[in-house]
């Protein structure tokens, strides 16, 4: 137990990235494994209500890509990949939404209220939130999306009025075909499209490394210079690639940091934002 000194330090240490982050944005990418552990996704959201608590405002966006792949193993379908995005069939299309919207999203939700009254769960398709179009163009019966526009209305009113967004990454075209996104790019257009202070990414790794066996290779610090020569020597490959890239794009964009870090690890949120160290990898321009 921490004496009371020590208390109070800890707290005089906290209110200069309090006062710095007051009243910022930051758009949180949710998914991997730390969505599987009831436990560890408790704590999650306890970290995410601290953070509106303390004059953050939150946009969450999450995938459910573990889940996802055990409904398609419950009806015999393989799931493909193609450079860390899924390839989404018509079958796979309807389950994915069904997952992500009908239980993903509303598990979410409803964790976040069981002691506030601040989330609420979205899709892309509400208020017309995220316009899609085909990820992949030269292929039928795909339907794996990318963001061509955010409208942010729906975000801009939940996000004044003190509520906390939860999104998730289904969308639709002009003509109301749907569309699955990858999570980490609809989180980073949408802190794009928000001038976010930080975009955070919650993975099942401790961040970038170069070499992926070795923890002790996590490099901390990282500008776009430096993550573009990592994608041309492989070391960042497979899933990791359209996680750097959304990253990438927001920086370019007046994201102002994008941060890759463990959501496994307890209080990753906080010990992200609210130490001067950090525990992942952070990236700036």
């Amino acid at each position: 137990m921490l004496k009371n000194s020590e208390s109070v330090k800890v707290l005089s240490d906290l209110l200069p990235l309090i006062q710095r982050f007051y009243g910022s944005t930051i758009v949180i990418k949710y998914g991997g494994s730390a969505m599987k552990d009831v436990g560890l996704k408790s704590k999650i959201i306890e970290d995410i209500l601290f953070l509106s608590y303390i004059g953050i405002k939150v946009v969450i966006v999450h995938g459910g890509g573990p889940i996802i792949n055990y409904w398609l193993k419950q009806m015999n379908i393989e799931p493909k990949f193609f450079n860390g995005i899924r390839v989404t069939d018509k079958i796979t299309m309807e389950l994915v939404e069904m997952v992500l919207v009908g239980k993903v999203n509303k598990d979410l939700v409803r964790l976040f209220n069981r002691s506030s009254n601040i989330a609420v769960g979205l899709s892309g398709k509400d208020a017309n939130l995220i316009t899609a179009s085909s990820f992949f163009t030269d292929q039928p019966d795909n339907y794996t999306g990318k963001v061509e526009k955010v409208n942010l209305d729906i975000i801009n009113i939940l996000l004044s009025h003190g509520y906390i967004p939860v999104i998730a990454s289904v969308a639709s075209d002009l003509n109301g075909q749907s569309y699955n996104i990858n999570a980490d790019s609809v989180a980073g257009a949408i802190a794009e499209y928000l001038n976010a202070e930080k975009l955070i990414l919650l993975t099942d790794t401790l961040g970038i490394m170069s070499n992926i066996n070795n923890p002790a290779t996590l490099i901390k610090h990282l500008d776009i210079d430096k993550l573009e020569h990592l994608k041309d020597q492989q070391i960042i490959v497979g899933g990791m690639i359209p996680k750097v890239d959304c990253c990438i794009q927001a920086l370019k964009n007046n994201v102002i940091s994008a941060h890759i870090i463990n959501g496994n690890i307890e209080h990753a949120l906080l010990l992200e934002i609210l130490t001067s160290g950090g525990i992942g990898s952070k990236l700036v321009p």
